[in-house]
């Protein structure tokens, strides 16, 4: 921190907190942040950590180390960009980072362009193409020849881990989702790779996924929908988050992306250009959805120049997050008492176009999936057909 000011810390965590609560952090970050700061400001005060050494690499990896808690540094990492951004320290924790490849390097620029995250969620990502690196280095292995059995070695160590804990296993899957990515990418974007290794890397728990996909019932749905609250600017812009997920089987980051510019209320439709397949589609809004929206943006969405449709409800304002959207959505559920998450809602979706007639070509091309295999992973059953058939019973 050099020349500036020793700072009192109890009380530069209470007005980063206060700021993260004006400018519309959800409250399960809040908590989770405030947690995390409380450790952190005990951990300095027990170990008589000096103020210049406060905000340093090293203090936050010996932290890390004594926490042992899930993405415990993104707390500290947030309170002293925030302090950097008042002036009141020289610069933020500013990590040495190892001189990758470029092949490393240039992956992490694609992420960045094509994923909302952060910047502790890409210095995550780092740590771990870091560490497949170190280990490829290790065992002499060339990045065009790599194989699946040499990601498995790389993995095993969090493998290992994953019996220890809930951090652990969140790890494991931190690790398992950014090698996906960058072999991902290694084969479809760059060719250096010639099989697309992305698609062998199954996370032990996915071995069990026979069971047909969780969607939701009649009784459910109507449970759901009549029971939403209309008295808050955030039950309003929920609503409409919901019944985009539930009517045109959305993504929550399809949903996030939406621009005021792909409404065409006149014609009642809504353009969808940035899906996963890239197949971009406009599609007809039903009554209901087309009616939430409208209360949203006229009831509920604050005047800003942002053209997300989807924004913060105080200033700054700022496009929604995909996880964002999901915790809301999944929040609306919770509240009609029903134990599904968002992708519920697709999987839902799917099943109405199943019991509908439509085709696997059609079904695909709504959810906007790239492969077939995909869309019959939604689709394991039709219960309808079948206790009609089984038990001459109407669902």
């Amino acid at each position: 921190m050099n020349d500036k000011a020793p700072i009192n810390i109890d009380e530069a965590m209470q007005e980063y907190l206060l700021w993260m609560a004006e400018t519309g952090y959800s409250p399960g970050t809040l908590n989770h942040y405030e947690r995390m700061l409380n450790h952190f400001l005990t951990f300095i005060t027990t170990h008589k950590i000096d103020h210049d050494s406060v905000f340093t690499p090293a203090t936050l990896k010996a932290f890390e180390e004594k926490c042992g808690l899930t993405q415990s540094a993104g707390a500290v990492r947030g309170l002293a960009r925030y302090l950097h951004g008042q002036k009141k320290l020289c610069a933020p924790i500013q990590e040495p980072e190892s001189e990758l490849p470029a092949i490393y390097r240039e992956y992490l620029i694609y992420y960045r362009k094509t994923r909302q995250v952060g910047t502790d969620k890409a210095y995550r990502v780092r740590r771990v193409l870091t560490a497949l690196w170190r280990y490829l280095e290790k065992e002499n292995i060339d990045l065009s020849a790599l194989r699946i059995d040499q990601l498995d070695g790389f993995l095993m160590s969090a493998r290992n881990l994953s019996s220890r804990g809930t951090s652990s296993r969140s790890l494991y899957r931190l690790y398992m989702s950014c090698v996906r990515g960058f072999v991902s990418y290694l084969y479809r974007e760059r060719n250096i790779l010639s099989r697309d290794l992305a698609r062998m890397l199954t996370a032990p728990p996915n071995f069990a996924h026979a069971n047909p996909p969780r969607f939701l019932r009649p009784d459910e749905i109507k449970r759901l929908f009549s029971g939403l609250a209309f008295s808050t600017a955030r039950d309003l812009r929920a609503n409409a988050m919901l019944y985009l997920a539930y009517s045109l089987g959305l993504r929550p980051k399809e949903i996030s992306r939406i621009r005021l510019d792909d409404l065409f209320f006149a014609e009642g439709k809504i353009a969808v250009p940035d899906r996963k397949n890239t197949h971009p589609i406009r599609l007809p809004l039903p009554e209901d959805t087309l009616k939430a929206i409208c209360a949203y943006v006229i009831g509920a969405r604050p005047k800003s120049d942002r053209r997300a449709l989807f924004i913060s409800l105080h200033a700054p304002y700022k496009a929604m997050l995909p996880c964002t959207v999901s915790s809301e959505i999944t929040a609306c559920l919770r509240g009609a008492n029903i134990a599904h998450s968002a992708y519920s809602l697709r999987h839902s979706y799917a099943q109405t176009l199943l019991e509908a007639g439509r085709s696997i070509c059609d079904i695909r091309e709504m959810l906007g999936h790239d492969r077939i295999q995909t869309t019959s992973r939604y689709l394991k059953i039709h219960v309808s057909l079948m206790r009609k058939v089984l038990w001459d019973e109407t669902l």
